[in-house]
């Protein structure tokens, strides 16, 4: 089961001129496998219009709704608060990453086995041994 990051999605829905890698990133996957978007992926992809109408539009791609399971929450917090204590250690002021970025991520390296996304470095950093799917990079 591979999981598929909000910011694919959002460029499938909402970008057509971007839209052929990620497009093609998940249409391999499904070749592969069950593909499934995680509870806060799919809010962030909520966020940009008709919830009902976009998930709709995820499940006609073929994209299942997989929820984050406790553990999966205590790890993406453990990488949060991994993050925060690294960025102070070296007095780093980079962009502050958000909860959902540790949420998505931990999802797919638990409870997955493996992430299309667009933000490969920030995942492969925090998420060892996570395979980390780029579209346009297969």
């Amino acid at each position: 089961m591979i999981a598929v990051d909000a910011s694919v999605l959002i460029e499938v829905l909402f970008e057509q001129s971007r839209a052929d890698a990620g497009e093609a990133a998940i249409r391999d996957a499904l070749q592969r496998g069950p593909l499934v978007v995680c509870d806060v992926a799919a809010a962030e992809v909520c966020a940009r219009g008709d919830s009902a109408a976009l998930m709709e539009s995820i499940r006609e791609m073929g994209v299942a709704y997989s929820m984050i399971e406790a553990r999966t929450a205590m790890r993406a917090g453990e990488m949060a608060n991994r993050h925060r204590l690294r960025q102070r250690t070296r007095g780093i002021r980079t962009r502050d990453r958000v909860i959902p970025d540790f949420l998505i991520g931990a999802h797919a390296l638990m409870q997955c086995q493996g992430l299309i996304t667009h933000d490969s470095g920030f995942h492969r950093d925090y998420f060892k041994g996570l395979k980390v799917i780029v579209p346009g990079e297969q």
